[in-house]
């Protein structure tokens, strides 16, 4: 079993001005969580006695959010950057004196695991550690710190970029910047190390060679795994970490029983949960806290964002966000479901539907061309192509209730509030204001009134009169002919 750290600290206070962004960069999203989220999420799972995170740019954004999606973080404020050491100084001085395993790792590095962290402060207790530190083998390790090594295997000491010779950064062994530290070993570090470097800061790597120095080991977990070490600076490596985690994201649902027809087009949240058999088409991405049930379809071409979709669903060409499609159901294709949408058990929402904040009854049918707010349509129902539920009259929305089995002719307006009985009848064109008892039809429209040779008068010349004239003819021939017929 894990020894459990007596604290957490994640470094997220940098400006990360290489994203040229008004957002901090920890903010920034990768695979529907924030940076500082990831980070958060996985320190979480060492079930830290304390979890602190350095801010500094950006703090109250940075504060704002953390405080909403994890709101027993404790949050330090590092006024000004003097380097890691001084951050991880900031963070103990607002936490309690500490006794056992300080894991310190930063708030840019998303794929890094639960199980790494895990291994790192097995490893460190294993090996009697005062410091260990995670590394990996890069091909290009360009302005990480390299890894030196004692003849015995331990660490002998980090050295910057910047300050390594030419021997040193031939070094493929790179400092991850995660590390777990002996709590008393780290804090008698911090009181020793100075700014006697290129970068004049108080560099963290110092605490590993102080200990190094007094006779202390320092130990290394090697993860096989690069892109867990990869840190977020700029926009093209914000895009390469979406790229990977999604890649990873995908390739785990598939193995779990998802089908994906091209998951180069899939997109998938950290947070979606999709059951077996479950069958994704291109051009889907699912964010959010998205559920898809088992044997249920979606797309191609379809959002779905904080939407839980029933066993057996079909979603075609939709845009889903914080709806409801209930067991069987089929949806789209193009259609729109805003939040509060519900399509009960084999509901249908058809092309260019959109539902807000209403209720679809088992079995009803919204089959095209509609619009639907603040209503609740009953079991069977059926409404005609183009009625709009007319749910707001310039100051408040109004409920419409259908009840089980009414049928809406096409192109009808039902002014909010409303309530149409079971089993009554709307007639196509109608604009209904009052409700309807059951098996009544409503019928509230002008009666049609045919005006005899008003094209003639009116539009003489045309092509349209053209035509009129012609079938005229033909017309009265007809019926000439027949008459003969009758004659003999």
């Amino acid at each position: 079993m894990t020894t459990r750290p007596a604290a957490v600290v994640v470094l997220a206070a940098g400006e990360g001005t290489r994203m040229k962004s008004s957002t901090p960069k920890v903010l920034h999203d990768v695979a529907g969580r924030s940076l500082v989220g990831h980070a958060v999420a996985v320190a979480q799972e060492l079930k830290p006695d304390h979890l602190s995170v350095v801010i500094g740019h950006g703090r109250d954004l940075v504060a704002a959010h953390l405080a909403e999606v994890a709101p027993g973080v404790t949050t330090a404020v590092q006024e000004q950057q003097l380097g890691t050491g001084h951050a991880v100084g900031v963070a103990l001085e607002q936490l309690p004196e500490l006794d056992g395993v300080v894991v310190v790792t930063y708030g840019d590095v998303p794929l890094l695991t639960g199980d790494t962290l895990h291994e790192l402060v097995d490893q460190h207790v294993a090996g009697g550690n005062a410091v260990t530190v995670l590394t990996a083998h890069v091909a290009d390790p360009t302005g990480y710190g390299r890894i030196v090594r004692e003849a015995d295997g331990g660490v002998r000491a980090i050295v910057e970029h910047k300050d390594a010779d030419e021997a040193i950064r031939a070094i493929t062994e790179i400092n991850s910047g995660i590390y777990a530290f002996d709590a008393a070993v780290l804090r008698a570090g911090l009181g020793r190390i100075t700014t006697q470097n290129a970068q004049g800061e108080l560099y963290l790597t110092d605490v590993l060679r102080l200990a190094r120095q007094d006779g202390r080991r320092v130990g290394a977990v090697v993860t096989d795994d690069p892109w867990q070490t990869e840190g977020v600076n700029d926009r093209v490596q914000l895009a390469a970490m979406n790229r990977e985690l999604n890649r990873r994201i995908t390739e785990k649902w598939m193995r779990a029983g998802v089908t994906m027809i091209d998951p180069a087009t899939t997109f998938i949240d950290v947070t979606v949960v999709l059951e077996r058999d479950v069958v994704l088409r291109p051009g889907v991405q699912l964010r959010g806290a998205t559920e898809v049930a088992a044997g249920a379809e979606v797309g191609p071409d379809s959002t779905l964002i904080d939407t839980v979709v029933g066993p057996g669903a079909s979603v075609v060409r939709t845009h889903s966000d914080g709806a409801q499609i209930g067991a069987d159901a089929t949806v789209g294709p193009y259609t729109y479901l805003r939040p509060g949408a519900v399509l009960e058990q084999k509901a249908k929402a058809g092309a260019y539907v959109e539902i807000k904040k209403s209720t679809v009854g088992p079995g009803a049918k919204v089959p095209h061309l509609t619009y639907v707010g603040d209503a609740t349509i009953g079991e069977g129902a059926n409404i005609g192509a183009g009625t709009i539920f007319a749910n707001y009259d310039g100051v408040a929305k109004h409920q419409t209730t259908v009840g089980k089995h009414v049928f809406v002719g096409s192109d009808s307006v039902l002014v909010a509030p409303l309530e149409l009985a079971d089993g009554s009848y709307v007639a196509a064109g109608s604009t209904v204001v009052s409700g309807t008892e059951p098996g009544e039809l409503a019928v509230a429209r002008g009666r049609q009134r045919n005006i005899a040779g008003w094209v003639a008068r009116k539009r003489a010349g045309t092509k349209t009169a053209a035509a009129a004239e012609a079938a005229a003819g033909e017309t009265a021939g007809d019926s000439t002919g027949d008459n003969e017929g009758d004659a003999q």
